[in-house]
C-alpha cells in the first residue's frame, strides 16, 4: 500500500462526497486506501459514506474529538508507507497524490511534503508558514503583516511574499494536504492530541525538524481548498481556538518567560481588533452581525488569556 488517505470530517457532507470522488478520480497510478474519521457529524455524513463508498473505511466518533485525535485514529489503522492528511473540503486535481508520492520517494529525508493549494477561483492559497515566534506574533498582532504582505520581513510568518512556484524546504505546511512518511511517524510519534484544532501540524512539523528530518513544499501537484468550510460553523469559537493553540505551542516548546510574552502579545492581538470591529459594526447593517460575533470572540479571548494565562 502506497498511501493511506485520512479524511477527518465534521458536518461537511456534500464537500466530503466531492473530496472522496476526487481521490478516486485523481489519485493517479498508486495503491491507496481511504479512511474517513467522522467527528460526530449531525448532517448525515457518515451515512453518506456507508451508502456511496463501500470501499472506504469509516470510523464513527460519538463526539467531536478534534482534528489531531481523529487523524491519530486513522493513522492507527493505516497500512500505507505514507499517510496523507486531506481536508474534507478539498478536491484533488490531475493525479495529485501519485505525483506527490513520486516526489517524496526521491528524498528519504523528507518527512512531510505539501503541494500547491488553490482557492476556488484558482488563486494561490498560502499554505507554508514559519514556526511561531515572538517576532512573528508581534507582526500578526499589530496588523503589520497585512500592511506590507509582499515584504520578506513583514510577510515572513505566512510567507506571503513567495509565489510558491518552486520546491523548497519550509518550517510548516498546512494540514489540509500533508503527505507524511510512515517511518518518520514511527520516529517522532503521531500528532499531539492536546491540540483540539489548529497548530497541531505546526507542532508535528517542529518535532520532525528537531529529529533532523525535512518539511518540503513541492508544486508538483495541486488541490482546491474550500477554506474553513467546517470551522465557519463555529467562527467565534475558532477565532479564539486558533490563538490559544499557538499559545499551547509556545508553552510546550519554550520557556515560561517567552510563553508569558506570547500571552501578552496575543492579548494585544485581540485588543487591537475589538475597536476595529466595533467601528465596522457601526458603519452599516451588512456586517453588523459579523462584527458582533468577532467583537465578542476577541473580548472572550482577552479574558481567557489575562485571567487564565496558564490554562489555555
Amino acid at each position: 500500500m502506497d498511501v493511506s488517505v485520512i479524511i477527518v470530517n465534521w458536518n461537511t457532507k456534500d464537500l466530503l462526497q466531492n473530496c472522496i470522488e476526487s481521490v478516486y478520480q485523481q489519485a493517479g497510478d498508486i495503491q491507496y486506501e481511504i479512511i474517513v474519521v467522522d467527528n460526530a457529524s449531525s448532517d448525515g455524513s457518515a451515512g453518506m459514506v456507508t451508502k456511496n463508498f463501500q470501499h472506504v473505511t469509516l470510523i464513527r466518533n460519538s463526539q467531536n474529538r478534534g482534528f489531531a485525535a481523529a487523524n491519530n485514529q486513522g493513522m492507527a489503522i493505516a497500512k500505507g508507507r505514507y499517510v496523507l492528511l486531506l481536508n474534507s473540503d478539498t478536491v484533488v486535481l490531475d493525479g495529485g497524490i501519485a505525483k506527490t508520492v513520486s516526489f517524496a520517494d526521491t528524498d528519504p529525508q523528507a518527512a512531510v511534503v505539501g503541494c500547491r493549494v488553490l482557492n476556488p477561483d484558482t488563486t494561490l492559497q498560502p499554505t507554508c508558514f514559519m514556526f511561531p515566534s515572538l517576532l512573528n506574533l508581534f507582526l500578526s498582532s499589530t496588523y503589520l503583516y497585512k500592511l506590507f504582505p509582499n515584504g520578506k520581513f513583514f510577510g515572513r510568518e505566512q510567507m506571503t511574499w513567495w509565489s510558491g512556484d518552486e520546491a523548497r524546504e519550509v518550517d510548516v505546511v498546512s494540514g489540509c494536504f500533508m503527505l507524511v512518511r510512515r517511518k518518520a511517524i514511527e520516529l517522532v510519534g503521531m500528532m499531539d492530541a492536546q491540540y483540539f484544532m489548529y497548530a497541531e501540524e505546526t507542532d508535528w512539523c517542529y518535532r520532525f525538524k528537531k529529529a533532523g528530518l525535512k518539511v518540503v513544499f513541492a508544486p508538483v501537484a495541486q488541490i482546491i481548498h474550500f477554506k474553513g468550510a467546517s470551522t465557519v460553523q463555529r467562527s467565534a469559537d475558532m477565532v479564539i481556538q486558533l490563538r490559544l493553540s499557538i499559545l499551547r505551542f509556545f508553552r510546550k516548546h519554550h520557556c515560561a518567560f517567552v510563553y508569558g510574552i506570547a500571552c501578552l502579545l496575543t492579548a494585544l492581538f485581540f485588543a487591537i481588533r475589538v475597536p476595529a470591529w466595533l467601528f465596522i459594526g457601526l458603519l452599516g447593517r451588512k456586517r453588523h452581525a459579523e462584527a458582533a460575533v468577532k467583537t465578542r470572540a476577541y473580548l472572550t479571548g482577552i479574558r481567557k488569556i489575562l485571567f487564565r494565562p496558564c490554562s489555555s
